[in-house]
């Protein structure tokens, strides 16, 4: 697939703006005929092998900030409109670079943050920022960020100031065996295979998925482990074969996802059910190797089910990027912001970043319910929100759903 290059957003005043500021006696009276711009961060890994989630994050930011400009933008704290604009940073998925990241924005006048990739650098991130709101002996950074793709378990109750946006795993697996269970009776064994030295897919493996394997009455057979950068599987593919599950689960990312089935194919090694990360039900996974991965079984909290999913999976294209479970995300957690603003009277002037941070951050722990792109996501006090999900399978050019859980 070729991409769209990203261009990055360019400050943009208004005619109106202008005005104000250039002509004596130009004051606000006329605030709403007034525009300004509404600056929102977002970073991510857009370096080495996790660069598409990065890539995908960004062009989804600013497809909905796209979405929002040219549907009348934001109606700030005075009447004025407001204009999203989104600058986005690598962090290279580097706890240090993210911490460095999340400081350079916090200096800037950004009023909110969107990201970041890996849970790694999300935790650090997350323990700089003040960890209660107004705690004065508190010295960490005061700004909201809101997390798209990172998923391991918890990380919003490190700080006030934290928010994520991501699918309940635990609920979406235990769902999903006892579904399977339902499905295919006579099977009765799982094996697993997992990106051992990624946090996310060892996490999903060993405390979500075998455990709700076994609560839907199937026998876990063990597992074959390898690594994130790791580009030969044969003896994990013949561990595989060997152990002769009813159920093979990928507890991998979309790059060794499609390693490990295209060995699979090599070795004539299938399966009866194959089940996989929510990370690789994306557009890529298919794109690289949608043949041999056809029929993998994923639960996910994005598919272009509707009319507003699809556009924003259109527009998310559009920009250069791959709509999934965690680039949709991005555009949620700006939906969500964008609602805050208006609902809090965010001004968006130079003189009143702090106060417009701090009313974000209310308006965002306040929040209870927001229409997400499947439907109503919950939010929870911790700050996490609890996602509609469905099944999807994967065909060589589409991902197919279903089966729709009653979430």
């Amino acid at each position: 697939m070729n991409r769209t290059p990203i261009r990055r957003a360019l400050p943009v005043a208004s005619l109106a703006a202008a005005l104000a500021v250039a002509l004596p006696g130009a004051g606000p009276a006329d605030a709403q005929d007034q525009e300004r711009e509404v600056r929102i961060a977002g970073f991510g890994a857009q370096s080495g092998v996790l660069r598409p989630f990065g890539v995908n994050s960004e062009a989804a930011m600013r497809a909905a900030a796209e979405h929002i400009n040219e549907s009348g933008g934001l109606t700030l704290g005075d009447g004025a409109t407001g204009r999203i604009v989104v600058d986005y940073f690598d962090d290279r998925c580097d706890s240090q670079e993210g911490i460095a990241t999340a400081r350079r924005i916090a200096s800037g006048d950004y009023v909110a943050a969107v990201g970041t990739t890996c849970s790694s650098v999300v935790e650090p991130v997350f323990g700089v920022l003040e960890t209660r709101a107004g705690d004065p002996e508190d010295s960490g950074i005061e700004l909201p960020v809101f997390t798209d793709v990172a998923m391991k378990l918890g990380l919003a109750s490190l700080s006030d100031w934290g928010f994520r946006n991501v699918p309940d795993e635990p609920d979406m697996y235990r769902d999903l065996f006892a579904w399977l269970k339902a499905q295919y009776p006579e099977a009765e064994t799982v094996y697993g295979g997992v990106e051992q030295d990624f946090v996310h897919s060892r996490q999903t493996w060993y405390d979500i998925m075998k455990g709700a394997a076994e609560e839907a009455g199937f026998e876990v057979l063990g597992e074959s482990q390898w690594g994130l950068e790791d580009t030969d599987f044969t003896a994990q593919v013949g561990e595989m074969r060997e152990a002769a599950p009813d159920i093979q689960v990928i507890s991998a990312h979309p790059f060794t996802t499609c390693g490990v089935m295209m060995e699979m194919a090599r070795q004539d090694y299938a399966p009866e059910v194959l089940v996989g990360l929510t990370s690789s039900s994306s557009p890529e996974l298919l794109e690289t190797c949608g043949r041999e991965a056809t029929g993998l079984i994923i639960p996910t909290s994005f598919a272009p089910v509707n009319a507003e999913a699809s556009e924003a999976a259109e527009l998310t294209v559009k920009h250069g990027g791959y709509p999934d479970l965690h680039s949709m995300a991005a555009w949620e957690n700006l939906a969500m912001i964008a609602r805050v603003i208006e609902e809090e009277g965010v001004m968006a002037q130079s003189d009143t970043v702090a106060e417009d941070r701090a009313m974000i951050r209310a308006g965002l722990a306040a929040l209870q319910e927001a229409e997400g792109l499947l439907g109503t996501i919950e939010r929870t006090p911790e700050g996490e929100s609890r996602k509609p999900f469905v099944y999807v399978s994967a065909t060589p050019e589409e991902w197919e759903v279903i089966h729709t859980p009653m979430n």
